[in-house]
């Protein structure tokens, strides 16, 4: 509706034939609004309110006569049926990862978001609830998206929140707000989340919040404001790789030999697997799509990979096929020129990963898709299996002191180290970031403390020019 500043107040007039005597009237753009009422008292109050509106700046919609603080409150609705309506609209359109995160974010700050009203469920229930049947989705028989009818003790539950959740309008309120900061920056346990966690929730909750001020239920995103204490803040180094994470080449090649001897046959299908995540800075989800055909493999010397496709995990819950994979392209890639062009990644590879590669499809082979990396029983491989694969072979390569410290404690760390050791060969940063699949800018942040432990490096480079 059409919007106006142009507003004119009249005087508030008698009439004493009607059952509300008093009536307030007001003008906006060349519409007369009259609202009658019991008492001259409440028809000046009324006249009052809308007064301070025009005063604060506050434009007025000329159909119903409100200004914009007034339509708020029409518009404003519990926090919960808020956050559902939130996953309703966004769920057609985003990755299973996204849908992951946005559930986790709404079932961390949903349970805090209430008032006092009897009848509180268990909390594990009510995360469950939550969790399970209040912000997931699923397709009917007719193919279109909702949620997923609850047993009757989860309808149990709802009913509780629906009484208890508060308005969306005071979610802003500096009270609420840091309950809901400070559940999202703690576990389960109580005890304080990662900082990448935490950033992660503060993410999908300052997005729902930013679709109550597309809703008009809130003025702006109270999580944008720069005078927010620093605790609400998401961390500026969430993204920073820990030295003490990256091993130096003779340790990695430790590590991935040890994988070889996980498992009679387990261990021996993720040699390569290990290696495309350090050799070719690969993220987990592009080696679970890499394919034979996009794999120059020569007997001697360098080779090729070329990927333009990745296959991330987020688990069958979440997924528009059911399955536990889905096919998405690159990370940070824009789509490509020309109708169903894909962005693709071309990444040089040594002698050794080549060897590896050649090995791994000798033994292996390749799937009906031309994928190299597949179970036992030709399905996608699970993050749970290659976690498993690479904490044994942790234990098997490395002593018990390095095994307790941070040294390669993660399979991502293999990427990590994988970028590190090209930057220390010299290589410039915008080829890393291209090899990569980063934008330097990326690269120097999460890097950053790397690079700030390298300075006998490029010294010794530069020599004695004394």
């Amino acid at each position: 509706m059409p919007m106006t500043y142009d507003v004119q107040f009249y005087k508030v007039r008698a009439r004493p034939k009607g059952a509300r005597p008093y009536q307030a009237r007001w003008r906006t753009a060349e519409k007369v609004h009259p609202r009658s009422f019991l008492t001259a008292e409440l028809a000046a109050n009324w006249v009052s309110e809308l007064r301070e509106a025009a005063r604060k700046g506050e434009m007025f919609d000329v159909g119903t006569g409100l200004p914009q603080s007034k339509l708020r409150e029409l518009r404003d609705v519990p926090w919960f049926a808020h956050a559902r309506e939130y996953v309703s609209e966004r769920w057609p359109d985003v990755a299973g990862n996204t849908r992951v995160s946005m559930m986790e974010a709404l079932v961390a700050v949903t349970p805090v978001l209430v008032g006092d009203a009897p009848g509180a469920p268990d909390q594990d229930a009510l995360r469950q609830a939550l969790r399970d049947w209040a912000f997931r989705m699923e397709r009917d028989t007719q193919g279109k998206w909702r949620f997923p009818k609850p047993p009757s003790q989860v309808e149990t539950v709802f009913a509780w929140l629906e009484k208890a959740s508060i308005p969306v309008s005071e979610v802003a309120d500096s009270r609420n707000l840091g309950m809901a900061m400070r559940a999202c920056g703690r576990l389960l346990d109580g005890t304080q989340a990662s900082a990448d966690y935490f950033s992660r929730r503060r993410r999908g909750f300052s997005a729902a919040l930013s679709y109550a001020v597309l809703k008009e239920r809130l003025p702006e995103n109270p999580l944008r404001r720069k005078d927010l204490p620093t605790d609400w803040q998401p961390p500026k180094t969430e993204e920073e790789v820990d030295p003490r994470s990256i091993g130096n080449p003779t340790k990695v090649r430790q590590v991935l030999t040890a994988v070889s001897y996980v498992g009679r046959r387990q261990g021996p299908r993720f040699v390569a697997w290990f290696g495309c995540m350090y050799y070719a800075m690969m993220r987990p989800q592009e080696v679970a799509n890499l394919r034979r055909s996009g794999c120059e493999l020569p007997t001697e010397g360098w080779g090729k990979l070329t990927f333009s496709d990745s296959s991330p995990a987020p688990g069958k819950k979440w997924t528009d096929s059911g399955a536990s994979h889905e096919e998405r392209g690159l990370k940070g890639r824009k789509q490509g020129k020309g109708r169903g062009k894909k962005p693709s990644r071309t990444v040089p590879i040594p002698p050794e990963l080549v060897a590896m590669l050649r090995e791994h499809i000798r033994c292996f082979g390749a799937g009906p898709d031309g994928r190299l990396f597949r179970s036992e029983r030709g399905n996608p491989i699970q993050p749970s299996t290659y976690w498993r694969v690479w904490d044994r072979a942790r234990r098997l390569a490395l002593t018990e002191e390095e095994r307790e410290g941070l040294l390669l404690k993660r399979p991502y760390d293999l990427r990590h180290a994988g970028i590190t050791y090209r930057l220390n060969r010299g290589v410039p940063a915008t080829q890393v970031a291209k090899w990569a699949g980063n934008s330097v800018d990326v690269l120097q942040r999460v890097y950053a403390q790397v690079w700030t432990q390298m300075d006998e490096v490029w010294i010794n480079r530069m020599g004695d020019h004394g």
